[in-house]
C-alpha cells in the first residue's frame, strides 16, 4: 500500500509558491497550483463527455489515467517551472536532451514519491513513454485551455510586449487541433454552457482563503481544491479503496468548494456563529448552482454531467461530506466510514467518502497555516486555527489514515 509522508504533503502544496507568467505584467498573482486545479476541473468535464459511451470498466480506467496523468505532469512541472514553454518544447524535440531532463526530474522527485509504490512506477512509465492516448489528449487540451485563460487575463496589460501576438496565435492553433475531443469545441467557442462552467471554475483563483489572517503563500480557493483532491486520492489508495471510490474522492475533493464561487469563502467560526446560517448558506448555494451552472448545462442536453456534478457536491444528501453510493442514478447516504469501507467498497456501487475528504480538507488547511507560520507570517488567529486543526486531525476516528503519526513530523 502507498505510504503517505510529510514530504508528499509538502511537495503537493509547493505549487502554491510557484508563480506563472512571472516575466509578464499581471493583474493578480498567477500560481501553478491554481492553474493545475483549473486544468483538472476542465479535464473532469471532458472525461465525462468522452466516456459516456464506454463500458463502466473502461470509463473508470480512463478517469484513473486522467487523474494520475494530471498528477504526474504537475509534479514534473514543479521541478522544471523556471524553463519557459518555448525552451521546454525545444528540449522535447530532442529525444536525448528530453531523456536527460526527465531523468533529472525523476531523481529529484523520487524521495517524496517513491513511497507511493505503484503510483511512482506508473509515473516513471508516463514520463518515459510518450505514446498518445485519449487521456493524454484530454489533459493536453485542458492544459492549453487553462493556460490560455490566464494569458487572456494578462494580454491587455502587455500590449508593449512583442511576444504576446506570437503566444496568442500559438494557443489558437494548438487548441484548434483538439476538435476530436468531445466537449472541447464547445469550450473553445466561449458562448456555451460548458464554456461558462469552465470559465466560472477559473474565477475561483481570485478568491483568497483566510482573508482575516494574512499568509504566505496566500492560497486561493481554486488551488486549495486541487490539494484536497490529491490528498484524497492518495489516502484512498493507502486504505485499499476500489478504483471508483478513489476516482470519486479525487473529483469530489476537486469540486467540494465550487459553491464558494457563489458565496465566497466563509470561515467556520462565522458559519457556526448563527445556528441557522449553515442552512441558509446551503440553500443559497443550491439556488445559485441551479441558476448559474446546472440549468444552462441541462438546456444544452448535458443532464448526465449535471447528475455527476450533483453527486460530487452532495446535492441529494445535503452535504459533499457524506459517505454515499449511487443506485439507479441517485445518491444514497451510508451511515459512516466503517460501513462504506466494509460493505460498499466496490466499483459497481460508485462509492464516495465523506469523512475522509473532510479530513483532507482540514489537512490542506493545516498545511496552509503551518507553511505561513514557518515562513514568518503569523497571527493569533492563524495560531489558533493551526492548533484547532491539528487537534481535530489527531483526534480523527479514521485510524487507518494514521494522521497522528503524520502530523507528529510537523512538530
Amino acid at each position: 500500500m502507498p505510504s503517505i509522508r510529510k514530504s508528499l504533503l509538502q511537495l503537493t502544496f509547493s505549487g502554491a509558491y510557484l508563480l506563472r507568467w512571472n516575466d509578464k505584467l499581471r493583474p493578480a498573482e498567477l500560481v501553478e497550483i491554481d492553474k493545475q486545479a483549473h486544468k483538472m476541473l476542465v479535464a473532469c468535464a471532458l472525461w465525462h463527455e468522452n466516456s459516456r459511451h464506454l463500458p463502466d470498466e473502461e470509463r473508470l480506467a480512463l478517469a484513473q489515467e486522467i487523474i494520475e496523468g494530471g498528477l504526474f505532469d504537475y509534479y514534473y512541472r514543479l521541478i522544471i517551472t523556471d524553463i519557459k514553454p518555448p525552451v521546454f518544447y525545444r528540449i522535447k524535440e530532442n529525444k536525448e536532451h528530453f531523456r536527460q531532463l526527465t531523468a533529472h526530474v525523476l531523481k529529484r522527485l523520487e524521495p517524496a514519491l517513491a513511497p507511493l509504490g505503484d503510483f511512482w512506477q506508473r509515473m516513471q512509465v508516463w514520463h518515459t513513454d510518450d505514446t498518445d492516448s485519449l487521456a493524454r489528449r484530454i489533459l493536453t487540451a485542458a492544459h492549453l485551455y487553462a493556460s490560455q485563460w490566464e494569458f487572456l487575463l494578462i494580454k491587455p496589460l502587455n500590449s508593449f510586449d512583442e511576444e504576446m501576438d506570437e503566444i496568442d496565435v500559438s494557443f489558437r492553433e494548438r487548441l484548434a487541433g483538439f476538435g476530436d475531443v468531445r466537449g472541447m469545441p464547445d469550450i473553445v467557442k466561449g458562448n456555451t454552457a460548458l464554456a461558462r462552467f469552465a470559465n466560472l471554475c477559473g474565477q475561483l483563483r481570485f478568491q483568497i482563503r483566510w482573508t482575516q489572517a494574512p499568509r504566505i503563500p496566500a492560497t486561493a480557493v481554486l488551488g486549495h481544491m486541487f490539494i484536497v483532491a490529491a490528498y484524497a486520492y492518495f489516502f484512498s489508495q493507502s486504505i485499499g479503496a476500489c478504483r471508483a471510490r478513489a476516482v470519486n474522492n479525487f473529483f469530489c475533493g476537486l469540486l467540494h468548494d465550487l459553491p464558494e464561487l457563489l458565496t465566497r469563502d466563509i470561515i467556520s467560526p462565522v458559519k457556526q456563529s448563527v445556528e441557522s446560517l449553515p442552512e441558509i448558506i446551503r440553500e443559497y448555494e443550491e439556488q445559485e448552482l441551479e441558476r448559474r451552472i446546472f440549468a444552462p448545462l441541462r438546456a444544452e442536453g448535458l443532464e448526465e454531467l449535471v447528475g455527476l456534478l450533483s453527486y460530487y457536491l452532495g446535492m441529494e444528501t445535503g452535504s459533499e461530506f457524506h459517505e454515499t453510493i449511487r443506485e439507479n442514478g441517485h445518491a444514497r447516504q451510508i451511515r459512516d466510514f466503517a460501513t462504506l469501507h466494509g460493505s460498499y467498497n466496490a466499483d459497481a456501487l460508485q462509492p464516495k467518502d465523506g469523512r475522509l475528504i473532510k479530513e483532507c480538507d482540514k489537512l490542506a488547511a493545516f498545511l496552509e497555516a503551518h507553511s505561513s507560520i514557518r515562513n514568518g507570517v503569523s497571527s493569533p488567529h492563524l495560531q489558533e486555527a493551526l492548533a484547532r486543526l491539528k487537534g481535530d486531525l489527531v483526534g480523527s476516528p479514521l485510524d487507518c489514515l494514521h494522521l497522528g503519526a503524520l502530523l507528529a513530523d510537523f512538530d
